[in-house]
């Protein structure tokens, strides 16, 4: 079962945008020229960002599979999704629990032309699409109670989308918002860029972004990180590294870490 909300609005292909670029750096298809410039230009200033991107998209996957399989959730709120590629949260789900019912929140009308191709769901699940942005979690939430049950647990995932919400009032409040919507047993699912952690270079990188792309973007510390997880239990190892938390085993030890704060936690009995 599948519902969505058509694409609205036209696509602006001479401004890059942070979606777009996002799937440059990820080897995806789905950009323009300007993306393509602005996004080697960023790479060129901060080496990292490519690995950011790769450890960000990585982490998505450990965190569903623990969430669908150990923590038995069946209900996935992906806020800020960006275009299709591999792993997509509904297949990760659906993949350990075909009941997994998704929804997908962005609002980029190119992200939102390919919302068909996210649209694909097994025949016990559900997939939908809603076409909101971050700063309005009423509208998110409306929305996606077509598709969800808020009365059973909820998966909220922002990653790398609460760096778009400028204010750190604002930011904390859209967390706030969402995570009171749920009920007792939901997780929240959070990925946030830093100049911690060896991410010094991103300053500069950031106000190139913020001069010559769309939409401007901010780092945060850990303590700031910190604050959208108050009232909520903190699974280990806490707020790490994204490409540290719960790593798979390798032959080559631990990954390196990546200027990109990750964490899981749960929303405990009131």
């Amino acid at each position: 079962m599948a519902e969505d909300q058509e694409p609205g609005g036209p696509v602006d292909a001479s401004v890059a945008h942070n979606a777009r670029v996002w799937n440059h750096w990820l080897n995806g298809k789905d950009h323009y020229e300007v993306d393509r410039q602005v996004g080697d230009h960023v790479a060129g200033m901060f080496p990292l960002i490519r690995d950011v991107a790769r450890a960000d998209r990585v982490f998505l996957g450990r965190a569903v599979r623990f969430l669908a399989g150990e923590a038995g959730i069946r209900q996935f709120l992906d806020i800020g999704t960006g275009l299709p590629t591999a792993n997509n949260t509904h297949e990760v789900a659906q993949q350990v629990a075909p009941a997994s019912r998704i929804v997908y929140v962005d609002n980029d009308p190119l992200v939102l032309s390919h919302a068909r191709a996210l649209l694909t769901s097994t025949p016990q699940g559900a997939t939908a699409y809603v076409a909101a942005d971050a700063h309005e979690p009423e509208a998110i939430l409306r929305e996606a109670a077509r598709t969800l049950d808020f009365g059973r647990p909820v998966a909220v995932m922002m990653l790398g989308i609460l760096n778009f919400v400028l204010d750190d009032a604002a930011a904390q409040r859209v967390v706030r918002e969402l995570m009171e919507a749920t009920p007792p047993g939901s997780y929240l699912v959070l990925t946030h860029p830093t100049v911690e952690l060896g991410g010094e270079g991103n300053v500069a990188a950031m106000k190139f972004w913020n001069e010559n792309a769309t939409p401007p973007i901010t780092a945060r510390s850990l303590d700031q990180v910190t604050r959208f997880f108050d009232g909520l239990e903190l699974l280990d190892p806490g707020i790490v590294s994204c490409s540290r938390w719960r790593p798979e085993p390798n032959a080559f030890g631990a990954p390196a870490v990546v200027p990109q704060f990750g964490a899981v936690a749960r929303k405990p009995p009131a």
